[in-house]
């Protein structure tokens, strides 16, 4: 599993423990939906750092929880 498969399972994990989808997310964060649909679809590779600030942000998840390794297992 590469980095970005990873953030892409912790996102979607987050998404489902809040109860949200994608749209709602999108909205919260102020990410465009199209942006995070397609990193979610692994269609696109990579997603900038602030915007996972932005997402934790929103979630009420620290950064640094987010990237505990426990999650991020590579």
């Amino acid at each position: 599993m590469d980095l970005s498969q990873a953030v892409r399972i912790r996102i979607s994990n987050l998404i489902e423990e809040k109860n949200i989808n994608v749209s709602k997310l999108s909205k919260l964060a102020g990410i465009s939906r199209s942006t995070l649909s397609t990193f979610l679809a692994g269609k696109r590779k990579i997603i900038r750092l602030d915007m996972i600030e932005y997402i934790c942000e929103n979630l009420n998840t620290k950064l640094k929880d987010f990237l505990m390794m426990r999650y991020l297992i590579i």
